[in-house]
């Protein structure tokens, strides 16, 4: 059993193509990266899987099960949980405030606006271990706000490991970090254990390279080239889509 299956997914907007009958499985424990020039569709795709799109036809199926239609908000729920290019976090609220919230989502005390977070401590005590993971548990109580960037792309990923995910969505988590943030982060995710089954979007090469173990490329939302590290780089197709030639 695959711990994600895409199976011929479409989705245009208007007369613009974005995914073209792509399909695609990875298997359970895998790290698995998703490449592609700009405007490929890489991120239409990470949308299309976790719901906040709906596919024009085609499915997606987790662990088995067929989510196509299930909603964004339950798929949480069922495993599955993702960063996002662009940082979205609350700038004015602790780092554990912020991965607090993340687990608050996915209890049913979320529809409770008098909810006081404080007194929540089980809450706490799950994004505290969050937060050791990824090495930001000394400053669980600053403010976002007065944190550099790289440490707010570890607080991301603590909000998704504290969901406690099979399947684990990274859109591009090394962008805009510096060579020893890089490093920081690609540490992070080798410590990952295998039961949480990795895709990951990533401009960055050189790091990207050295994790994962099968790729995808993607090109004009088709997909054109998959297999291990080794294939993809050495097929003529790749280097034709980005270095066109």
């Amino acid at each position: 059993m695959s711990a994600l299956t895409v199976n011929n997914l479409r989705k245009s907007f208007g007369g613009l193509h974005v995914t073209r009958n792509v399909t695609f499985e990875v298997a359970p424990g895998e790290r698995r990266l998703i490449i592609g020039p700009n405007g490929a569709g890489k991120t239409t795709l990470f949308n299309l899987i976790t719901g906040e799109l709906t596919p024009d036809s085609g499915s997606i199926a987790l662990f088995g099960e067929d989510i196509t239609r299930v909603p964004s908000c339950r798929r949480p729920h069922l495993g599955m949980a993702r960063t996002y290019q662009i940082i979205t976090l609350f700038p004015h609220d602790t780092i554990l405030h912020n991965v607090s919230l993340a687990l608050l989502g996915l209890t049913p005390m979320r529809w409770n606006p008098l909810i006081n977070m404080r007194r929540q401590r089980h809450l706490q005590e799950q994004a505290h271990e969050a937060l050791r993971r990824v090495g930001l548990a000394d400053i669980a109580e600053r403010p976002l706000a007065q944190t550099s960037y790289g440490e707010r792309r570890r607080v991301e990923i603590a909000m998704a490991l504290a969901q406690n995910p099979r399947l684990l969505l990274l859109d591009e988590p090394f962008a805009g970090l510096s060579i020893d943030e890089r490093q920081d982060v690609r540490q992070l995710l080798m410590t990952i254990p295998r039961d949480v089954t990795i895709v990951m979007i990533e401009h960055n090469m050189d790091v990207a390279l050295e994790f994962a173990e099968r790729i995808t490329l993607l090109h004009f939302g088709e997909v054109i080239v998959e297999g291990t590290r080794a294939e993809v780089v050495a097929d003529p197709r790749t280097r034709e889509v980005y270095l066109g030639h």
